[in-house]
């Protein structure tokens, strides 16, 4: 790829993730949407924070859970994301930069603080995600550096933060100075629920502005509005031009313009939490993208990511990833 100082530069939500365990009756219990990103407000995250079991508390968000996946792999990696000057938003500057992650983005001095995600994790390594948005909703085109996009190979979106209004604003200004630049663009589609929230803006979106998209079986399918999983790639083949779609244990599929890349789940002795499954499998990717791997290898680097993730409580990396990835693909 061009010469530029930043492999990827993330776009997303910041948020302090609250990690607990908890069976399916208190899910049912709490009106909880099992597997899924529930949106709340403030008076519900207290709530929910009070009934909730004891909690592991550490800096989340999609795209930031990427970044920091990317830097543990070895590239240079940026951060777009607006936090509070409060104690919730100095803990995620603290924790994504401790992770070798550029995050400049200035702090908000007003308004509703930094956004938290109360995430219950059942016995069977599902995570329900609870999330109050906070100071996310005031990012905006303003908080778009043109510079950073300017020296950014790819510029990464994710999809949840989507469901503030001026977020999609800042989408579309992301998306054409990174093209202006000669970068690429990425996006996410987050979750299920999420695409069916914004499925014609989604399509707008990838149609017109999105290089490489990553989505889940389900996304896809909730896409494309088809229960059918090929159609649903084949439609996805002619809208941008590289892809990464996870599929769980089965592993997942890597297109790039003609070709199609079928890639095994890695193994893993036990899966503790799928918290960040997909964030960590767009970091491998985006990594090997940067790095002129061959595009198979973008898959096989996700796969390695996302298998070491799930094997623990919380979304960022505890393992070397570069020494796991190396010893992968030799």
């Amino acid at each position: 790829m061009s010469a530029k100082s930043i492999d990827v530069t993330c776009i997303g939500n910041a948020i302090v993730d609250v990690i607990a365990r908890a069976d399916d009756s208190f899910l049912s219990e709490n009106g909880i949407e099992k597997g899924a990103m529930n949106l709340i407000d403030a008076e519900r995250a207290e709530s929910l924070y009070d009934k909730m079991g004891p909690g592991i508390e550490m800096s989340g968000g999609s795209a930031g859970n990427t970044a920091a996946g990317i830097a543990a792999l070895g590239g240079a990696a940026a951060y777009i994301g607006k936090v509070h000057d409060d104690t919730l938003g100095k803990v995620f500057r603290h924790d994504i930069t401790a992770m070798g992650v550029s995050f400049d983005t200035p702090p908000t001095l007003d308004g509703p603080p930094t956004a938290r995600s109360l995430i219950m994790v059942t016995p069977d390594a599902q995570r329900s995600m609870n999330t109050f948005l906070g100071a996310c909703v005031q990012l905006g085109p303003q908080d778009i550096a043109r510079e950073q996009v300017a020296a950014s190979k790819v510029v990464y979106l994710e999809g949840y933060l989507f469901d503030p209004p001026e977020a999609k604003k800042a989408f579309v200004e992301a998306a054409k100075q990174t093209h202006a630049s000669g970068g690429k663009v990425s996006l996410t589609l987050s979750d299920p629920f999420c695409v069916d929230r914004h499925r014609e803006a989604f399509l707008e979106l990838v149609d017109h502005h999105i290089d490489i998209l990553f989505a889940n079986e389900q996304e896809l399918l909730s896409l494309y509005q088809t229960d059918d999983f090929d159609e649903a790639l084949q439609k996805l083949r002619w809208s941008c031009e590289s892809a990464g779609v996870t599929r769980g244990p089965k592993g997942s599929l890597v297109l790039h313009k003609d070709e199609v890349h079928v890639i095994d789940a890695e193994p893993v002795e036990k899966v503790v939490d799928t918290t960040g499954a997909g964030d960590l499998y767009a970091a491998g990717f985006l990594y090997g993208y940067t790095q002129d791997m061959a595009p198979g290898d973008w898959g096989r680097a996700g796969s390695v990511a996302a298998a070491e993730v799930i094997s623990h409580y919380g979304a960022r990396p505890e393992a070397d990833l570069s020494e796991l990835l190396a010893a992968r693909l030799g």
